[in-house]
């Protein structure tokens, strides 16, 4: 590494460290390191090793990418970091007019979307890092031929609903880019100009906006939306879309606003979801979802004893999907996490979800903290600490 490389690297790590309103000394300590080291690489005057690298940006919980062009393997990689600068190329190259894909036919395009949304829910993360780049820019370069123009917006649509953007999520991609990927959405659906597909796409928006701590216009972008006639082909999404008014109001700090909205999306999946059943739409729809995301906003109002209970009454064993079943274990676990005497549970809730979806447990930052949480408190002798070092060594995080 020359010293141009060392300085830059220096530089985005101090501006990433201060933007976040981190610490030097925490900085360090988590990267187990010492300030000075940490100042001298901030500075440019110690260019850091691949290892420093690594454990720097798992410190602010961020991929190592975004500290050096180096092709630098992250926790649960594979070839993750490279797949998340294709998807931003493939972004670029759609809004310059020139996606750079092959046309196919609708046809093909559409049950590689299915496919590929298969594999998402079934946890295969490889599968879709392999495969989305490419299918982002064959459809758009198809749709941009004005042939099946209306089934390809909605198509589009779906897929970065439904996997753009979760996939970016999972693998802890710079926030930005989630948002560029649901604000596209967005526009297809305008060009759409259909109800439900402007639904489909607002719901994305909205939650991205909430999620990144933009409430206002999150909760105006929900306000603005036209729900239509529950059926059985758009209960799922109206079933997201209600929840999404009840994490609006949890964010705003406004938890008892949030009950109206939860028990009418309860209704609405005991009405059409008893069986998990996927809508046309392609949201997914089951009473085990609802308990999900009522545990989601528990951990949001900081209430960790209630998301526990709530989890009792939730059976993630008889959900079809792999995703949700790691989402119910993770969030499990980062609620036993807060409670006095529940660590070696929240250990085994914790491993539970790695089993499932290691991405999950290994990228995403909520859990990464309840692992950093778990060590110091959890006894060394105890088979709960051997799992729990086995899933900080495969997190990179420091034993």
């Amino acid at each position: 590494m020359d010293d141009e490389e060392a300085r830059m690297i220096g530089w985005r790590l101090r501006r990433i460290r201060e933007d976040r309103d981190k610490p030097l000394r925490v900085i360090a300590g988590l990267a187990g390191m010492s300030t000075t080291t940490l100042w001298r690489i901030e500075n440019g005057e110690h260019a850091p090793t691949l290892s420093e690298i690594v454990r720097l940006a798992n410190a602010l919980q961020i991929p190592p990418s975004e500290l050096t062009t180096l092709p630098i393997p992250a926790p649960a990689n594979g070839h993750t970091d490279s797949t998340i600068e294709a998807v931003r190329l493939a972004l670029d190259a759609i809004e310059a007019d020139h996606p750079g894909g092959i046309v196919l036919p609708v046809e093909v395009l559409a049950d590689q979307v299915a496919r590929i949304h298969a594999q998402r829910r079934a946890c295969r993360f490889a599968e879709v890092a392999t495969d989305l780049p490419g299918l982002i820019r064959n459809l758009h370069t198809t749709l941009a031929t004005g042939s099946d123009h209306i089934e390809l917006l909605d198509l589009a649509v779906y897929l970065h609903v439904h996997v753009t953007r979760l996939w970016l999520g999972h693998a802890a991609a710079p926030a930005d880019l989630r948002r560029r990927a649901v604000f596209l959405a967005q526009r297809l659906a305008r060009e759409r100009d259909e109800v439900t597909t402007l639904a489909v796409a607002g719901f994305a928006v909205a939650h991205g906006l909430l999620r990144g701590g933009a409430f206002e216009v999150g909760q105006a972008t929900l306000d603005s939306l036209t729900l239509p006639p529950t059926t059985a082909s758009n209960a799922g999404l109206v079933c997201s879309l209600t929840t999404a008014h009840a994490l609006a109001a949890v964010l705003e700090g406004r938890p008892d606003d949030a009950a109206a909205p939860m028990d009418t999306a309860a209704e609405v999946a005991e009405r059409f979801g008893a069986t998990s059943d996927v809508d046309s739409l392609g949201f997914v729809l089951a009473p085990a979802d609802v308990g999900v995301f009522r545990m989601s906003l528990a951990l949001e109002a900081d209430e960790p004893d209630q998301a526990v209970s709530v989890a009792q009454d939730v059976h993630p064993e008889r959900h079809p999907f792999p995703s949700v079943r790691a989402v119910y274990w993770a969030y499990y676990g980062r609620a036993l996490t807060q409670l006095q005497g529940r660590h070696d549970d929240a250990v085994r809730a914790l491993r539970t979800a790695e089993q499932i979806f290691p991405t999950k447990v290994r990228r995403d930052p909520l859990v990464r903290e309840a692992i950093a949480v778990l060590l110091p408190r959890t006894r060394r002798d105890s088979t709960a600490r051997q799992e729990l070092e086995g899933m900080a060594y495969r997190a990179s995080l420091p034993v």
